[in-house]
């Protein structure tokens, strides 16, 4: 087969692949459908679980069986995913309503993970078995081939509450994410039931049913007034905050306590030691001293976190400092987006109720088609047993008279008595006219002859009166619309009577937290940082009493104020501020802590080369020079900047900073630039110009190959007269002075 080459605009090609691409992770991974609220992986689970045979009622499964035959047969991907998809829906402090029976370690609320798949056991839920996974068998839902077509699987669960909003979802696609709080099981059926009686209802009157998220791990919603506009339109942000309560001390010598029962959905797992830690670091700083201690109480009956306070703590002024300044008060992003018709949209509140209705009474219709198909099959049986027990005598003359099974189904078909020999002509006669079906003579033919007893044949009639009842009873679901509302409505009432429960979270509107820190008195202080990056501060007293070991022992020595800043500039051109106060005091011997745990620097990435108080840079000119030998000098004002980290000049792609140092260009100062190979060029520091900070600079001095800046030095502004070089002293007055932008002159020893 010889080679065929296709043109194709590259570009068109990118686009077509990476818009199939995004539309697969869409649809197929990532997003729930609004029929059943599910995943592809998470129904996948569900129906392998029901395929083994592991009902709520049945011994438990090992999980590593379920990720096997979920991979092996429907979902062809890691078996990581599959597995945490499984702990997902086993967990109640995550699902409003489990469909998973966890047994064994299935992870924690604070963030402990479950345990491997090997050592943890599971099984369906109740629900799952009655409200999603029942009436598979009744062709209620397309069955689609699986991955490589050995299998089939149902395109959608036959889901009969609205999961989406029971449950929630979230998941990232591409270019596009969704996050849907869970609800209350109880108040999403009535809602439900609301629009059945009235499908013109308003997203506005269904909330008088469902008021808002109701989170498994309880909690407040505060922002009740926005709830409206969020469920009209499908996205906004909730506010979320913990339960707060008092306790006040009852024997003598107990502290009062505040104690933490409910935690805001958002602080699930790692974010409760953060919670803490965050506690601690304002008790470090003495953002408050009301705290005396803090212990973590939480077990299997729940969250408590107690708060040991001060005597006269203001408690009102805590809750709000708490509230501001951690995650008990945070913000939960809602985007109801789901999958509808194969595209995503995203939905409100009425949309959700109202698909999933509509899949509802599709499901159902589609189950008593299927159940009133069979009931049809079996009234034709019914009713050619009753007329065969009638004439059972001719029958049994017809069978005795046959050489051969199909001798005697044509007779009874129809009517075909050639090869059939009767006693009678009569009996000849009455047998030509019988016109029984197929499925009626197999099941003449298969008759017991104990059948024939009296009391079997008035149970059989019995039974015809059954089937004939149900008949009616499923003709009029199917014909009558009220009638099916009335068997979903008997169906949702009996799982809310079975699986519903009371509401955990409250919904109000909350005042907003508010909370003046107290005026910090104004103090010097210093900052000093080790070679190594060790950093802290400490008072004057401290300062003075250490002065004469201090500058040996440390590299940086900063005295500023206690409302100041640090600046750290870096050799990369960034600037990083960290507020004084947030740098922890120690003693003098004290290790301190890492600077890179105090700021946005990391010291794997860039070098220290200048460290200084927010009150030198912003009141003075600042001389910048880098390792290629450009210079300029520069206001400090235009790093005056509430960001953490800001660019303080612009560098060449191959350059980096050497210097910053602080100058007076009102008085007649000297410049003295030391490089790699020991060149040094003395000159004026008028010679350099006053740039801004988007500048790069003028040359400074000419390199040699291979050669760079290594030092500079300012001889007024730092009161420097010579450095030792090469063991011995340089008096830079000495040094010939020169332009900018010179060789210099090289000093041998």
């Amino acid at each position: 087969m010889s080679e065929q080459i296709i043109r194709a605009e590259f570009s068109e090609v990118m686009q077509k692949s990476y818009i199939d691409y995004a539309m697969s992770v869409i649809c197929s991974r990532a997003l729930p459908d609004v029929r059943d609220g599910l995943k592809p992986v998470q129904r996948r689970v569900l129906y392998a679980m029901d395929e083994l045979g592991l009902r709520y009622d049945r011994p438990h499964r090992k999980s590593a069986r379920i990720v096997g035959d979920t991979m092996g047969k429907y979902h062809p991907h890691g078996d990581s995913s599959i597995y945490d998809a499984l702990v997902v829906m086993s967990q109640d402090f995550k699902k409003g309503l489990p469909l998973v029976d966890g047994h064994g370690n299935f992870g924690s609320i604070e963030g402990d993970g479950a345990a491997a798949m090997r050592y943890t056991e599971a099984r369906l839920q109740k629900i799952t078995q009655e409200a999603y996974l029942a009436d598979l068998d009744k062709n209620v839902v397309d069955f689609v081939p699986n991955f490589d077509e050995t299998e089939r699987e149902p395109e959608v669960l036959p889901v009969k509450i609205p999961n989406l909003l029971v449950n929630g979802a979230d998941g990232i696609a591409v270019g596009m994410t969704t996050n849907i709080p869970p609800h209350n099981l109880g108040e999403v059926i009535d809602a439900v039931k609301a629009y059945m009686r009235k499908e013109s209802i308003t997203n506005e009157e269904l909330m008088e049913y469902i008021p808002g998220p109701d989170f498994p791990t309880g909690g407040l919603v505060v922002n009740q007034k926005e709830l409206l506009d969020i469920y009209s339109s499908g996205s906004g942000k909730l506010k979320l905050r913990g339960k707060v309560v008092f306790e006040p001390g009852k024997k003598r010598g107990e502290k009062d306590k505040l104690v933490i029962t409910e935690i805001p959905y958002t602080m699930i797992g790692n974010n409760i030691s953060k919670f803490l830690s965050d506690v601690v670091s304002l008790i470090e700083t003495k953002k408050t001293t009301d705290i005396l201690d803090i212990s973590n109480e939480s077990s299997k009956e729940g969250i408590r976190i107690v708060l040991e306070l001060r005597k006269g703590t203001d408690i009102e002024r805590l809750k709000n400092l708490l509230y501001k300044k951690t995650k008990l008060e945070d913000t939960f992003g809602v985007n109801m987006l789901a999958i509808v018709n194969s595209r995503p949209e995203t939905l409100s509140l009425k949309d959700i109720i109202a698909y999933h209705t509509k899949f509802h009474y599709e499901v159902t219709r589609r189950k008593y088609e299927t159940l009133l198909k069979k009931l049809y099959e079996q009234k034709e049986i019914k009713e050619g047993l009753i007329q065969a027990c009638d004439i059972i005598d001719l029958i049994i003359e017809i069978i005795r008279g046959s050489e051969s099974q199909k001798e005697v189904k044509a007779c009874l078909t129809k009517g075909e008595t050639g090869k059939i020999r009767f006693r009678s002509s009569d009996s000849m006669i009455e047998a030509s006219r019988l016109h029984f079906t197929e499925k009626q003579a197999s099941a003449i033919l298969d008759l017991r002859l104990h059948r024939l007893i009296g009391l079997e044949i008035l149970a059989l009639k019995e039974e015809y009166e059954e089937i004939m009842e149900k008949i009616r009873e499923y003709e009029d679901i199917l014909e009558n619309p009220s009638s099916m509302k009335k068997v979903i409505r008997k169906e949702l009432d009996a799982f809310k009577k079975e699986f519903g429960r009371e509401r955990r979270t409250v919904i109000e509107n909350g005042k907003e937290a508010v909370y003046i820190e107290a005026p910090v008195k104004e103090e010097q202080i210093y900052f000093i940082m080790d070679r190594f990056g060790y950093s802290k501060t400490f008072d004057k007293a401290t300062y003075e009493r250490n002065k004469a070991n201090v500058y040996q022992d440390y590299k940086y020595v900063v005295p500023c104020m206690n409302t100041d800043k640090i600046c750290i500039f870096t050799n990369q051109g960034f600037m990083h501020q960290i507020k004084a106060l947030d740098i922890p005091a120690g003693k003098y011997r004290d290790k301190g802590t890492p600077i890179d745990n105090l700021g946005n620097y990391d010291s794997g990435k860039e070098a220290i080369i200048e460290v200084m108080a927010a009150e030198t840079v912003h009141s003075s000119k600042l001389l910048f020079v880098t390792a290629n030998g450009m210079l300029k000098v520069m206001d400090g004002q235009e790093l005056k900047a509430m960001k953490r980290t800001v660019a303080s000049t612009k560098l060449a792609s191959d350059d980096e900073l050497v210097r910053i140092i602080p100058v007076d260009t009102s008085q007649e100062d000297k410049i003295i630039l030391q490089t790699k190979s020991g060149m040094f060029l003395k000159f004026l520091l008028e010679e350099v110009p006053c740039k801004k900070k988007g500048a790069v600079g003028v040359k400074g001095i000419k390199l040699g190959k291979n050669d760079v800046v290594s030092n500079a030095y300012v001889m007024e502004a730092q009161q420097i007269t010579g450095i030792m070089y090469k063991e011995k002293k340089l008096e830079f007055n000495k040094l010939k002075l020169a332009k900018r932008d010179t060789k210099g002159s090289k000093i041998r020893r």
